[in-house]
């Protein structure tokens, strides 16, 4: 039995112990919370246009070009000039009653049509149809046999194709070839004539030489083509006295009345640029007045001459002489051409060739 003194030493040891554990489990209990119940749904997080991980960079995708680049017209031909070679002369001249005959002749006497002409090439023919009011008689275009026979001599040399085109300044371009007799003649025997589309002229920039032009729209198939054979009527012009090689390229380019300002300068100009493979003057009947229309057989002198060269300027200084019975220097453009080293002037130089037919 315990004493009493023992009994309260025991019942006071006990409630310290209890009191000790309750501290110790307060210590040990989690944080109270507002709410401690799990979530029933994740927090909606605020818009965004596009979730990107901080480390990716973001690239424009290329894309693959679907057409080739426009690329700007070029200031030089494919077609080139082919000067004689020590055996051939520097102009030829055939005369005869026929214009086929004659047009062969010349183009022999200069070494033959396989000079200029190489199997497979695209071939384009400039003459002059400046109008659709006369025929071949009066004079104001190109014979339609002269050309005819070039279409053949091209073909048998194997060109690919033989076009024949000209922008004329008076009529369209379709009443025209039919008056000239030029569609007939050139269709008959195996080429093509086209009307030269707007969508073909282009901004051309022009080589450093030329004096007066930089830029002008020009038919860029004459630009493209293997061999271009210049083919003018002899004639005389209002304004530029004459018109022979070097003035019917502006058949190749827009709006020729604007060339009138500097009318001379600018075609000199143009003999920069376009250079023909080969340049053949039809005379089988000259325009002696009132060109470049014409328009009565009064003004018409049958002289029955075709001459061909590579060189514009001297094929036209020789036609200013033989023909019009005046001095190369003269006529500006051709005095022009001269001085710009485009082509000779001294004629009686050159060796020069006649032959009949």
């Amino acid at each position: 039995m315990l004493s009493r003194r023992e009994f309260l030493r025991r019942s006071f040891l006990y409630m310290l112990t209890m009191a000790g554990g309750s501290a110790l489990a307060a210590c040990n209990a989690p944080s109270p919370t507002a709410d401690n119940r799990p979530p029933t749904a994740a927090p909606t997080l605020a818009p965004t246009a596009t979730r990107v991980p901080p480390t990716a960079t973001l690239a424009p995708t290329p894309i693959a070009p679907t057409s080739a680049p426009t690329l700007a017209p070029t200031a030089t031909m494919t077609a080139t000039p082919i000067p004689p070679t020590a055996f051939d002369p520097y102009i030829a001249v055939a005369r005869g009653a026929n214009p086929g005959a004659i047009t062969r002749a010349a183009i022999d006497a200069l070494g033959g049509i396989k000079r200029f002409v190489k199997p497979g090439n695209d071939v384009i023919l400039k003459p002059n149809i400046c109008n659709a009011a006369y025929g071949p008689e009066f004079a104001t275009t190109t014979n339609p046999e002269v050309l005819a026979e070039l279409v053949k001599m091209c073909l048998e040399a194997g060109a690919k194709r033989v076009r024949v085109m000209d922008q004329p300044f008076a009529g369209t371009a379709v009443e025209a070839y039919k008056k000239s007799g030029i569609r007939e003649a050139v269709e008959k025997v195996g080429g093509q004539m086209e009307i030269m589309a707007a969508m073909k002229y282009a901004d051309t920039d022009f080589p450093k030489s030329a004096r007066d032009l930089k830029k002008w729209k020009v038919y860029q198939d004459i630009l493209k083509a293997d061999v271009v054979i210049n083919v003018p009527i002899a004639k005389t012009h209002d304004v530029a006295k004459l018109t022979l090689a070097m003035k019917g390229l502006m058949g190749v380019i827009t709006d020729p009345p604007a060339f009138h300002s500097a009318l001379d300068q600018r075609i000199a100009d143009l003999n920069t640029l376009i250079k023909p493979t080969l340049n053949v003057i039809d005379a089988v009947r000259t325009l002696a007045v009132k060109g470049p229309t014409g328009g009565s057989l009064d003004f018409v002198v049958k002289t029955n001459l075709v001459m061909a060269s590579h060189d514009p300027v001297a094929l036209d200084a020789y036609a200013t002489k033989l023909l019009f019975l005046k001095k190369p220097e003269e006529i500006a453009y051709i005095k022009h051409g001269a001085a710009m080293g485009i082509g000779r002037m001294d004629v009686d130089k050159v060796r020069i060739k006649e032959v009949t037919a």
